[in-house]
């Protein structure tokens, strides 16, 4: 399972140290601590969804359990927290599809990919039946039922728009949505039941909501979409910033350019940042970005704000013991659907390797069993337990840590909401 695997342009390969790289920055080979207290709990929530920057979000068990393999000991009711406080937020972003992110960092991935989406959105809706007018004036009707009667769920969207004679047949009423969370209208809020409500975006989240992307300089986001990126992805490519964005490759390769005081260009084509702890136990996302709790940005890469200052190049070729690429030795882990390890670059057959074809199907990314790096076979859920389906006999002791992982899985959906009050302010 350490074997190189094509991936971005024809002549590159994801080589094991790439490899063992990227599962690092991922947070799968040292998952994060979790604190004893509530809020800790919603910190480490918060800091992993940071790492990813942006991670699928379109099953929401699928979100959940992102975060679960990322971090040690957190709960499914831990990540309901996080959102209860407004922390995290689930909205339409990159590639004009659902994705969980940092409250905080909405804002500027909104600005960023909004206006990738309205040419897609346009043409969608047309192919639903629904027409330019029609689609504003549902837009207008769900911002004015948001206004009135707080967040609503989508059942009961549907019906407001149905008695208004809204299409909202097969994925007309998503369209909608999507247009109006496009526009900066809406996102998903708080939990109603099992599922997210909308929620006018500048109730839920105040100043941080969009004006039609007022006050974000888009190249300055650029240069933190650059950043941010291969702090969870490195090392990476344009191509693979751009595939994962959605953004055009010249604005990805724009971002890169202007983030070269804190990016490194590798002999490989890739790129990485260019002060990365690889590895390095407790190292916050926080810290690796060099950004001070208030979310400011510290000094430059020499002052001493930055932990990595020992730190290589992230390509491994300063060698020793920071450049093991001993795959075998990556924790066996669950993933949940949509996992960000096989939406997070231009190609993922280093991790599908020739079981492409099963572990994604016509758009669907099923939970999958990570081996040495590599999917070792798909996972379900049916009846509330782990049912594994190997893609070939696997040996004692990968079957015993796959157990533990199942087991691990069930604690956590099962462990209850801690019964601490929520810290969330009123928007």
């Amino acid at each position: 399972m350490a074997t190189s695997r094509q991936a971005g342009r024809g002549d590159k390969s994801v080589s094991p140290t790439v490899a063992m790289c990227r599962l690092t920055a991922q947070l799968l080979v040292d998952p994060l601590p979790t604190p004893s207290t509530a809020a800790g709990r919603v910190s480490t929530v918060v800091e992993a969804v940071g790492r990813v920057l942006a991670v699928q979000a379109q099953d929401s068990r699928g979100l959940r359990l992102a975060v679960r393999s990322r971090t040690r000991g957190l709960a499914a009711a831990d990540v309901d927290r996080a959102f209860a406080e407004r922390a995290i937020v689930v909205t339409w972003l990159n590639r004009g599809t659902l994705h969980l992110a940092r409250s905080e960092d909405y804002p500027w991935l909104h600005a960023l990919t909004a206006p990738r989406q309205e040419t897609l959105l346009r043409r969608r809706l047309a192919e639903e039946g629904v027409s330019p007018a029609e689609a504003e004036r549902g837009v207008d009707l769900v911002e004015r039922a948001l206004v009135d009667q707080g967040p609503l769920t989508r059942t009961q969207l549907r019906d407001l728009l149905d008695a208004a004679g809204i299409p909202t047949a097969r994925q007309a009423l998503i369209m909608i949505l999507g247009y109006a969370s496009q526009r900066g209208v809406l996102v998903r809020g708080p939990m109603a039941g099992a599922e997210h409500a909308y929620v006018l975006t500048r109730d839920w989240l105040g100043d941080l909501a969009p004006n039609a992307g007022a006050g974000v300089d888009r190249d300055a986001a650029l240069a933190e979409l650059a950043v941010r990126y291969l702090a969870g992805h490195g090392p990476a490519d344009d191509r693979d910033l751009a595939a994962w964005s959605g953004l055009t490759l010249g604005d990805a390769r724009r971002g890169l350019m202007l983030a070269s005081d804190r990016v490194e260009a590798l002999d490989d084509g890739r790129a990485d940042l260019r002060r990365r702890a690889r590895g390095a136990r407790g190292v916050s996302v926080t810290a690796v970005l060099g950004i001070d709790g208030g979310g400011s940005r510290l000094g430059e890469p020499g002052d001493t704000g930055d932990p990595d200052e020992d730190a290589g190049s992230g390509d491994g070729r300063d060698t020793g013991e920071k450049a093991e690429t001993d795959l075998e030795a990556i924790p066996t882990r669950l993933l949940g659907p949509f996992d960000p390890i096989l939406h997070g670059w231009a190609a993922r057959d280093w991790v599908t390797g020739p079981h492409r074809g099963i572990v994604t199907v016509n758009g669907i990314f099923r939970s999958i069993a990570l081996v040495a790096g590599q999917a070792a076979g798909t996972w379900t859920m049916p009846d509330g337990h782990v049912a594994l389906s190997p893609f070939a006999p696997l040996p004692p002791h990968i079957d015993a840590a796959l157990r533990a992982e199942a087991a691990d899985v069930h604690r956590f959906f099962a462990t209850p909401p801690d019964p601490t009050p929520a810290t969330s302010a009123e928007g």
